[in-house]
């Protein structure tokens, strides 16, 4: 009987593992605080265009695939890269830019989508807070939502002008004139006319239209790469 009450008598084990387990509770709040809070600063000018170009394919292919949670997590990944967001952080800039984007759909008209503006500003001040890089937020923000309404109204505009509207948006991003971005504006345009023409397809496009649509993007911000870095 004694051996068995030794037996049953509660090892120093469980203990240990709750200790494990508050420490890496301790950790995981402070690396997530530290990660939401600490100021830290990069340049915007340096990305990785391939793997830029890899994640908005992706995004656009799991947004005709209606595949909302997966397309969240890639526009995180996207914020990383692009503009070095800290891991947490990424998550609340994709939801500062999810939310706008949201509310820019339910609009009808040029004033319902002013509406999206505030929110736009809110997610350009949260990347102004990353970069060592300054530039005018309300503008940037007001340039994005133009762009956003040109590619909606396609009826109104054509891909010439979408092109237009974002070297006007990359311009003021980064301080420099537009004509730097004459090349970056039409492919990227074009990178949306493949996109919107494979959405239009049954299952959403092919393989080898987002193949294609991943070639033109990252000509696209290898271009961008390079007018940023060499405008400096």
């Amino acid at each position: 009987m004694e051996t068995y009450k030794q037996m049953s008598a509660p090892s120093a084990i469980p203990k240990q593992v709750r200790w494990l387990w508050w420490s890496v509770l301790l950790a995981l709040i402070g690396w997530v605080l530290t990660d939401l809070y600490v100021p830290r600063k990069n340049s915007i000018r340096h990305f990785d265009p391939a793997e830029v170009a890899r994640l908005e394919t992706a995004m656009w292919q799991s947004y005709y695939d209606k595949r909302p949670v997966l397309l969240f997590w890639q526009l995180a990944g996207g914020l990383r890269q692009q503009f070095h967001a800290p891991f947490w952080r990424s998550f609340v800039l994709a939801f500062q830019a999810t939310k706008a984007a949201f509310m820019f759909k339910q609009g009808k008209s040029r004033a319902d989508y002013q509406e999206t503006l505030p929110d736009l500003v809110a997610y350009y001040e949260s990347i102004q807070a990353l970069t060592v890089e300054q530039f005018n937020v309300p503008r940037v923000a007001e340039l994005e939502l133009e762009w956003w309404i040109v590619h909606r109204q396609r009826d109104r505009y054509s891909y010439n002008d979408l092109a237009n509207a974002l070297v006007q948006t990359s311009a003021a991003l980064y301080n420099q004139p537009a004509g730097g971005f004459a090349a970056y504006g039409p492919l990227r345009a074009d990178a949306m006319r493949l996109c919107d023409e494979a959405g239009r397809q049954d299952g959403g496009g092919t393989e080898a239209d987002w193949q294609q649509i991943n070639i033109v993007l990252n000509k696209a911000w290898g271009t961008l790469q390079v007018v940023v870095q060499n405008g400096r």
